[in-house]
């Protein structure tokens, strides 16, 4: 570790600092810490703003999409000001104003197959804030292959779930096999979202982020956590590595090469 805190940054932390779980080691951990936040939607905001806020040295934000006026009922990090701008602007505008020491890289794109080697280069960790099936599957893939620990979450009306995903742990593929058809699942615009949902399951996946970061606290590992807001109740399932999965089971595939993500997500071994 080749960081050393400054006046300024041991006032900024200083509530980390006396805490013995991170002290000046752990915020120096964060500090040279580069996190991939893909979405900087409803899940990436609040996870942008606090793994900002707690001093990660990089983040990199990736979202395709422009900020709507409809998106500021839950998606705290842009303002009205910022209808139209390119989300990934809005969100590292909003960081380099919160904390001078987090160098944010926007990235203005859909992660594919033909970038997201790129994009995730060099990642301690990626917080999978995306709203979508083949996005998700391709971050398992690729953070298993590569050996990153992947943060999920999701959220649907009142109902979110958050889990994490390590090298040595089961992947997102033995906790759910195939992916549903097209179609199948409703977004947000069409049932609603509670505007203070993806704040609570955002949050919970930048404390995962920051956990694995520091190392220190149990992370959700082969756990599901589902969290109802309407009923105020937290649960957690368990679940374990699949043998035969295609990804993370013996004899399974080692690239993402021939894998359809936009068709289906599925890999066939035969």
């Amino acid at each position: 570790m080749t960081l050393s805190l400054d006046a300024t940054q041991l006032d900024r932390y200083s509530r980390h600092i006396i805490m013995d779980e991170v002290g000046p080691e752990g915020q120096e951990r964060l500090l040279s810490a580069r996190v991939v936040v893909v979405g900087a939607g409803g899940l990436g905001a609040p996870a942008i703003e606090y793994l900002a806020a707690v001093g990660v040295g990089e983040l990199v934000v990736v979202d395709d999409d422009v900020v709507e006026r409809s998106n500021l009922q839950r998606q705290v990090i842009h303002r009205d000001d910022d209808v139209g701008v390119a989300k990934a602007e809005s969100a590292a505008a909003f960081v380099r104003g919160l904390n001078p020491d987090v160098s944010v890289e926007p990235v203005e794109a859909r992660v594919d197959k033909s970038n997201v080697h790129e994009i995730l280069a060099g990642a301690d960790v990626v917080v999978d804030a995306s709203d979508n099936f083949p996005t998700r599957y391709l971050l398992n893939d690729v953070c298993r292959f590569e050996d990153i620990p992947l943060v999920h979450g999701a959220i649907y009306k009142f109902e979110g779930q958050a889990t994490t995903l390590v090298p040595e742990g089961p992947c997102y593929r033995c906790l759910f096999a195939e992916a549903p058809e097209p179609g199948t699942v409703p977004d947000c615009a069409t049932t609603g979202v509670l505007g203070v949902l993806p704040g609570t399951v955002g949050c919970i996946q930048a404390t995962e982020a920051m956990k694995l970061l520091l190392d220190e606290g149990e992370v959700l590992d082969g756990r599901l956590l589902f969290y109802d807001a309407m009923d105020m109740t937290f649960e957690t399932v368990p679940y374990r590595k699949n043998p035969d999965c295609p990804v993370c089971g013996e004899g399974g595939v080692d690239s993402i090469e021939d894998i359809d993500y936009v068709e289906s997500c599925a890999i066939s071994l035969d």
